[in-house]
Parts: structure tokens; sequence; C-alpha cells
């Protein structure tokens, strides 16, 4: 079995790329992949298209490496022809050792505190003896939120901070884009007893109803693709960590589902669609209380009135 391999990584223009690509993909025998790109939107349309890219392939070793460099790098001399003031550079060629990659990528998702109440933890993971948090098992899955991200967090801390204010135990609550389970399992954790988890991807709520049994709170959270508009009013606590446009289009059925002095608590807001937000709610009954900021991420916190 290969033991080590050649990362083979050429930078291109963008036209170029799935030429270069199926290029690599011919020698090597194996696939592509290109280098990501770091974005701060949740939209295609905001993205910039990038004026060239990395593409890199895998040899495994031994292999006749000088003869792979030298057809690609007449293919990359024949490919400068069709792109005026296109030079291209020689291929950058690195040893790799074979890693075991069923268990590595194990090694950056450790135990995460959250607030003062709540630690997040792997399946792999066991929390130390002395540990005096709330304990939730997560994996990271097919569904969004395993607490790293700063929206998730930013709900986590609000939720503890309202709970340790004193929310009633029996209280219902209703985590909106439910995801992984997170924010409904973390409720259930701190004493809630009444959780309505919704999503409206049928994988997202099996994952949220798996993660619910592995952490022993199935009997407090109800877990279903039940529609906004389907719900009961009467919730004492709302939690909505989705896109600022759906929560602006969703506001009027948000509020109509809080009883009064009930709590609204929304992220996924970029802060630069933080106001978008604050004046899509302006019409509704409801009273800010708080902005809550990590990053370039805001949480804000509703109150409706009496």
């Amino acid at each position: 079995m290969t033991s080590a391999w050649y990362q083979v990584s050429c930078e291109v223009p963008a036209p170029l790329a799935e030429a270069v690509a199926d290029c690599l993909t011919e020698l090597s025998g194996c696939g592509v992949c290109t280098d990501n790109r770091n974005v701060d939107t949740f939209s295609p349309d905001d993205i910039p298209n990038p004026a060239s890219v990395t593409i890199s392939s895998y040899f495994g070793v031994p292999c006749p490496i000088e003869e792979h460099l030298t057809t690609l790098a007449g293919f990359l001399n024949q490919q400068s022809a069709t792109f005026p003031g296109y030079r291209p550079t020689p291929p950058t060629v690195s040893l790799i050792a074979e890693e075991d990659w069923a268990s590595s990528w194990k090694e950056h998702f450790k135990p995460l505190p959250i607030g003062e109440r709540l630690l997040i933890i792997p399946s792999w993971e066991t929390p130390a003896a002395t540990e005096r948090r709330q304990i939730i098992t997560l994996d990271p899955g097919m569904a969004f939120g395993t607490g790293g991200h700063e929206t998730t967090r930013l709900c986590l801390e609000c939720l503890e901070q309202i709970l340790t204010d004193g929310l009633q135990a029996d209280a219902p609550v209703l985590d909106l884009g439910t995801g992984s389970g997170i924010l409904a399992i973390a409720a259930a954790k701190l004493g809630v007893r009444r959780i309505d988890a919704v999503d409206i991807d049928p994988q997202a709520v099996l994952v949220a109803d798996e993660n619910c049994r592995l952490n022993r709170v199935s009997d407090a959270v109800s877990c279903s693709t039940t529609p906004l508009e389907q719900l009961p009013d009467g919730y004492r606590l709302i939690l909505a960590n989705i896109l600022a446009e759906e929560l602006v289009r969703m506001a009027p059925e948000l509020t109509r589902r809080l009883r009064p002095d009930g709590l609204l608590v929304l992220s996924g807001i970029l802060a630069e669609r933080e106001q978008f937000v604050v004046d899509g709610f302006a019409s509704q009954p409801l009273t800010l209380e708080a902005s809550l900021a990590a990053g370039e991420w805001r949480c804000l916190r509703y109150r409706r009135q009496p």
C-alpha cells in the first residue's frame, strides 16, 4: 500500500482550471482538488470570481514523477498560447506521508466550552471528572450547528443568560431551523422541559432527533418539519438562527407565536445586515433588548410587548 504521495500543484488562470484538472487526472489516475476561498456570505452572488486558482493532484510513491512533471509542463506551455500574458510557472511538488484519514480529522474537534454552563464534546472525547458544566455530545455531521460558528455560540450564550435569569422550566420553547438540534438540546440540558425543534430539511430533523437521543433529552424535545404557520401560539421563547432575509420574511409569524412578554432570539445575521433585520422587525410589537456581537456576526434579543 502507498505510504507516501507526491502532491503536485499548479496555479493557473481560472478559465484554464478545467483543462488542467483533466490533464492532472489523466496523469495521476486520481481526482484533483482546488484551493478553497475564504468567503463571509451565504449568497453565491456575493462571491467574486477568482482570477486564478491552484489545482492539486496526488501521485503514489514510487512513480515516474519527473516524466509526469515534464508532460504537465509541456501541456501548460501549449495552453499559454491561448492566454496572452499568461506565463506558466513550474508546478510545485511536495512529498507528504500517508495519514489515517479515518481518524486524523478528529484532531480538529475538541471540547468547546460555551458561556458559563455548557460544554460541547464530540462522542470520542471524555469530559474531565471535575467538569461541572452541562455536557452536550455532538459529532460533526450533515446538519448545521456544532457550536463552533459564531452564530451558534451567540445563540447559546443568549439562551444560557435567559435561562439563568429564570425562565420557567415548563414554558414552551421553539427552536426554528434546528439543524443539528444543538439549541434545543442546550435548552433541555439547562432545564427546559417543552421544546419544539423544527426544520424544513427532513435530513436535519433526523440528525437532530438522533442527537437528542444521544444526549438523553428526547422526552423534552419534539423534532419535526412542521411549518411555522402550523405551529401553535404561546411560546415563551423562540430561537431562530437562520438567514437575515428569512428572519425578516417571517417576522409577523414569529411575533404572532410569542406570548406577551415572550422572548425572541435572532441569529445568523452579518453585521452589515443587522440594520436590515432591525428595520424588518420595526413594525412588530417587539422591544429590542440587546444586540450581541462575535466577529462579523450579530444576535438580536427581542421581547414581545405586553
